[in-house]
């Protein structure tokens, strides 16, 4: 039999396990009615013995490493089903969002290159011509004139209370998080707008601060939350490119089936950055308009982004035994 013959028959099972592993990863095995428990069992064992076959008939296909990933996430939702809720939010943070991160860092990737690339142009013109920078982003044109005056616009964001603005911050970021995620249905084209709008915004803002002496104001205010703010993005971004991509390379699934698996995938990453984007407000709320001095401000920087960049790319791998 022919590889494409195996997948065409087999297809359907896979897609419908892929289904499944799905809507468990996300509320765990109770969310699943006793049918749809008596199918993932079923497809399961199918899928092993699928697997198998390909990795003896098909080595070198990639059908066959994408079977040895769903025996995985299969045997992995069967065989931890017993843990509690609280193990399984503890689980999914400590392991399942930093790996879902390296398994996807590609599109991670791709949204900050579509971030940076805007951004640096938009640098170099506002620099050049900070009136050149406020036309190709009218909407900056009065902060570009507060960085003529030396005028810090962000000290109005405590005029509330820098509780309450925290809280603004927080809920603003998660809307441009859901947004660049959520722009992958309409074949990434959102997802790639709010990119380049936010990579011109920062790049004329920081080159008309560069030009005008403001610089050091600027970068002393981002510094301390824009290490995780930034990132979030790029990990938003990145879930909603792998929705696009997936409808217009489903591989070996249909478009629908490709989407859902994408989205499902996607979705855990946009979960995972929830609690960053609250660590990411808070800063900006209390730490990045205070007068606290750059040097504490770069400080937070530099520890946040160890830190966040070391859990999620140590976080979750498997212990190497020793050999005795």
């Amino acid at each position: 039999m022919l590889a494409e013959e195996f997948i065409a028959q087999k297809k359907p099972a896979w897609e419908r396990l892929s289904t499944l592993l799905g809507k468990s990863q996300l509320g765990g095995l109770t969310t699943l009615s006793a049918e749809e428990l008596n199918d993932l069992g079923r497809l399961y064992r199918t899928a092993t013995s699928d697997l198998a076959v390909a990795r003896r008939d098909f080595t070198s296909h990639r059908m066959t490493e994408y079977l040895n990933g769903l025996v995985a996430r299969g045997h992995a939702a069967i065989y931890q089903s017993h843990a509690s809720r609280r193990s399984s939010v503890w689980q999914f943070f400590s392991s399942g969002f930093p790996r879902a991160f390296r398994e996807t860092w590609p599109y991670t990737l791709a949204a900050f290159l579509m971030f940076f690339l805007p951004a640096l142009v938009s640098f170099v013109i506002s620099y050049r011509d900070p009136a050149a920078g406020a036309a190709l982003m009218p909407g900056l044109a009065g902060a570009i004139d507060d960085i003529r005056s030396g005028t810090e616009w962000w000290q109005r964001i405590n005029d509330d209370g820098r509780a309450a603005s925290s809280t603004l911050i927080m809920t603003n970021n998660i809307q441009v998080a859901i947004t660049a995620f959520a722009g992958g249905m309409l074949m990434g084209t959102l997802t790639l707008y709010a990119l380049v709008q936010n990579g011109l915004m920062l790049g004329v803002l920081a080159g008309a601060s560069q030009s005008l002496g403001f610089s050091g104001n600027l970068w002393g205010f981002i510094a301390a939350h824009g290490v995780i703010e930034l990132s979030v993005i790029f990990i938003a971004g990145g879930a909603g490119l792998q929705l696009g991509w997936s409808l217009f390379r489903p591989g070996l699934f249909s478009r629908r089936a490709a989407l859902s698996i994408a989205a499902q995938r996607a979705m855990l990453l946009l979960l995972g950055c929830i609690p960053l984007l609250v660590i990411a407000g808070t800063i900006e709320g209390f730490i990045s308009p205070s007068s606290l001095p750059v040097a504490i401000k770069l400080l937070v920087a530099l520890l946040s982004g160890i830190a966040l960049y070391g859990y999620l790319l140590l976080s979750g791998r498997p212990v190497k035994q020793r050999r005795t």
